[in-house]
């Protein structure tokens, strides 16, 4: 399936409750259609916690997954703004994430600069790319002969 395929089927659902689950998702949204997946993302930090019962279960937001763009839209028009285990949920159209080209992972946030590979591959040393070092040393190399004749020239003059 292509991706801009899926995600005209796939909705976001944000604002839902610590205590939504995948069950609950499926049955409130199945109404709608026939749905192929449910996805509730971990919180971010959950592999620096152990499961104290202390932190969030998911982030607050799902994806749901339908098997036609009509069924999404359905839901969407259906649900968006609908309250849910108390809860007001947004619902509209999944749009992909935006990945920076080289970035995997987590790392999808960082600057591109600040990855190494990147930057092996487009930088160039300061000296090579033409950078202020590279233009104060040209700078360094043309003054020298203007300054050597200036001092021949004063030689010139006290003799």
């Amino acid at each position: 399936m292509e991706e801009g395929a899926k995600n005209k089927k796939t909705v976001f659902v944000g604002g839902i409750s610590d205590d939504t689950d995948e069950s609950v998702l499926y049955e409130s949204f199945s109404t709608f259609g026939d749905i192929i997946e449910v996805q509730i993302p971990p919180p971010a930090n959950q592999h620096h916690h152990n499961n104290t019962g202390n932190e969030p279960k998911h982030r607050g937001f799902a994806f749901v997954t339908y098997s036609s763009s009509a069924d999404a839209q359905d839901a969407i028009d259906n649900m968006d703004l609908n309250e849910l285990k108390g809860r007001v949920l947004k619902v509209n159209l999944a749009r992909p994430m935006k990945t920076v080209i080289g970035m995997s992972g987590a790392g999808g946030n960082r600057a591109i600069w600040e990855n190494e590979e990147w930057l092996k591959e487009h930088v160039k040393p300061l000296a090579e790319a033409g950078g202020v070092q590279a233009r104060f040393n040209k700078d360094s190399e043309s003054a020298e002969p203007e300054d050597k004749n200036k001092s021949d020239e004063d030689d010139a003059m006290e003799e």
